[in-house]
């Protein structure tokens, strides 16, 4: 199964000559980044090329050491639930404060443990005007037919989902989570890793559920005991056009829990709104879900 998924880096837009150059950044301090690998972590953060989009949203490229990063709850209000985030950015950037550690303070906030994945990418140029165009052309190229999932793929970042899922598991003690209901969220590129994550895993040990945000909607084939999927996406996408909800109807072939939310406009990368739409609401429903499956709902002492 390709792995895949076509988005501009951070909320950028959709269109090659609009493609904004951001301004390069220093790294910023990731508080309590966990290599995911322990001392068998590849890469090297020295490798990395950081930006900043709009004056403030992070952005990081050519990450080839894996990272989590735990964004957890006041303890009075945790559910026991956990949430990894997966950014997006086409395999090529990741949207570090877009789709990533701003996703996971709203969810802490509501009492979800969050942990963000810095997973591995593929290449680009160091340059970061250079960067765009190269990411564009890929872009392009893994979308030869939009009725089909897309053909860019990396391997690696389905690898470090799994990790990712593993490494909370564990840890679950250690971080008021309940092993039972760990889940994801992933927004494009993320949206396909947490896909390739749910067909990656073994039968027993797939996420508890994930969300599916703005991530291709073509067929896939789904397995018996796919994870719950909330299933989110502007219908007004220009790199997922609408042509239904194909990977949803999958699901519902399968006799597996699935909710859709096709919002009117927002177009793509609009993480957890774009003001003065309803794409606004796309975290609430997500966590309304969650309860309404049961997964917030606390475990009492024996």
């Amino acid at each position: 199964m390709a792995t895949a998924c076509v988005a501009a880096a951070g909320s950028a837009a959709a269109q090659p000559a609009d493609y904004p150059v951001p301004a390069p950044a220093s790294a910023p301090v990731e508080t309590g980044a966990i290599p995911l690998y322990g001392a068998k972590t590849p890469g090297s953060a020295a490798n990395e090329n950081w930006a900043k989009y709009f004056g403030g949203d992070y952005t990081v490229r050519n990450v080839t050491r894996p990272t989590l990063t735990p964004v957890l709850p006041d303890p009075t209000k945790a559910t026991g639930a956990a949430v990894i985030v997966a950014p997006g950015g086409a395999f090529m950037a990741l949207s570090m404060s877009h789709e990533g550690w701003d996703v996971a303070r709203a969810l802490a906030d509501r009492g979800i443990a969050a942990f963000v994945l810095k997973y591995r990418l593929l290449p680009t140029p160091k340059d970061e005007a250079e960067a765009g165009k190269y990411v564009w052309a890929k872009m392009m190229e893994g979308i030869p037919d939009p009725t089909k999932q897309p053909v860019l793929t990396n391997p690696q970042a389905t690898e470090d989902g799994l990790a990712a899922l593993k490494m909370v598991r564990e840890h679950a003690a250690k971080w008021g989570v309940d092993p039972a209901r760990v889940g994801m969220i992933g927004f494009s590129a993320g949206a396909m890793t947490s896909l390739q994550t749910v067909l990656a895993a073994k039968s027993g040990e797939r996420p508890a559920f994930f969300g599916y945000i703005y991530g291709p909607q073509a067929k896939i084939d789904v397995p018996a005991d796919a994870s719950p999927m909330f299933d989110a996406i502007a219908l007004d996408d220009p790199l997922f056009p609408s042509m239904g909800f194909p990977i949803a109807q999958g699901w519902l072939a399968a006799k597996r829990p699935v909710e859709i939310h096709g919002y009117q406009q927002g177009s793509h990368g609009f993480g957890l709104g774009k003001p003065n739409t309803t794409t606004t609401l796309v975290l609430d429903e997500f966590i309304a879900w969650l309860s309404m499956q049961g997964f917030l709902t606390r475990k009492t002492a024996p």
